[in-house]
């Protein structure tokens, strides 16, 4: 990620529970950004959400679709980290597959996750 991207992200760290944990959470985005593919070429799709009284009716997908037909378009393959297991079928159907489970220090797994562009 560049300087500006890490940038944005930076208000989701500012509650005083990470805050406090922030060594911790840097170690981690460390190892996540050294097993980060370099090549091919790929979108990191760093963050997807949805609110949890809003889960259930598609949006994420909806989302998620968008972004994955502008990947097929540019011919360019996805690429993105779960930090939850149970999102790994919601990933599957969407054409991803685990390319390695990473145990974080003191922090959950995370599954480096890849999808293919499609024709």
């Amino acid at each position: 990620m560049t300087l500006r991207e890490t940038a944005q992200l930076a208000p989701c760290f500012m509650r005083a529970r990470t805050f406090a944990r922030m060594p911790l959470v840097a170690l981690g985005w460390d190892r996540l950004e050294r097993a980060h593919p370099r090549q091919p070429p790929h979108f990191y799709l760093a963050v997807l959400g949805t609110e949890p009284h809003a889960q259930g009716r598609g949006l994420g997908s909806a989302v998620l679709r968008a972004v994955l037909r502008q990947c097929d378009n540019d011919g360019v393959a996805a690429y993105l980290e779960s930090s939850k297991e149970r999102n790994i079928d919601f990933y599957a159907r969407h054409g991803f597959r685990v390319l390695e489970e990473l145990r974080l220090l003191r922090g959950p797994s995370m599954w480096k996750m890849w999808r293919d562009p499609r024709p």
